[in-house]
């Protein structure tokens, strides 16, 4: 794709992100495994992010469409503690500027200030949804993920501890929910999408629709592609 986009590209790619159920599904599911639940626990969680294993990530950016300098950024990737363990998700305000309305993990840029991307997550989490440094213990960093916006993502992976408040910033976020881990972590839930084109225009991406109650939680995009990427990890 040019380094400028036209208006049709830029208008294809603002009606994804407005209905991104809408592409094509090119794969439901996926006959790799799932994660077992003895490697979601605590214990191995710690462990497998003490010693990684070699493991390749399998997605690391998405097309840009436009020439804008790359900003590093940093999410919380928060893994709640509960009797099965969940991942705290977001629903990005509509207000925002990029990635209005979807389903993300808590964070943002990295500031001057920040002493590492960690720092920055959890900065992040504390000022998007209230979620206090005092109940989460940092795990790792996973590889980056550079998104459509020109952001260079790093995702950090962290224990929760039960018994924490959130409160939501309503300029930033809308909705504050959980998802459990093993759901995530099993591509029978993974869809893969694709625009319709040929090289670079044929974007593709993940979905992980979530049916919480009578609301889906539609987790897609930049999102899912960093949760396959844990998936790959942990399976490693």
């Amino acid at each position: 794709m040019s380094s400028t986009a036209t208006p049709e590209q830029i208008n294809a790619v603002a009606t994804v992100v407005l209905d991104p159920r809408a592409v094509p599904v090119v794969q439901m599911g996926d006959v790799l495994p799932a994660v077992a639940p003895s490697q979601l626990t605590v214990a191995s969680l710690r462990a497998r992010f003490a010693n990684p294993p070699v493991w390749t990530p399998e997605v690391r950016r998405e097309p840009r469409i436009a020439d804008r300098t790359p900003a590093q950024a940093a999410v919380l990737v928060p893994i709640v503690l509960r009797e099965q363990p969940m991942v705290l998700l977001t629903e990005r305000a509509t207000q925002m500027s990029t990635h209005s309305g979807q389903v993300a993990f808590p964070g943002g840029r990295v500031d001057p200030g920040d002493a590492n991307v960690a720092a920055a997550a959890l900065r992040e989490a504390w000022e998007e949804v209230g979620l206090s440094a005092d109940f989460i213990e940092v795990l790792g960093a996973l590889p980056t993920y550079t998104t459509i916006t020109s952001f260079i993502v790093t995702p950090v992976v962290a224990l929760v501890q039960p018994g924490f408040a959130l409160t939501l910033s309503p300029s930033e976020v809308a909705d504050a929910f959980e998802v459990p881990l093993a759901f995530l972590m099993d591509p029978a839930n993974h869809r893969r999408h694709q625009m319709a084109g040929q090289g670079a225009d044929a974007r593709q991406w993940f979905s992980m629709p979530y049916q919480d109650g009578a609301q889906e939680r539609y987790v897609w995009g930049a999102t899912a592609g960093m949760l396959r990427n844990l998936y790959r990890f942990l399976i490693a």
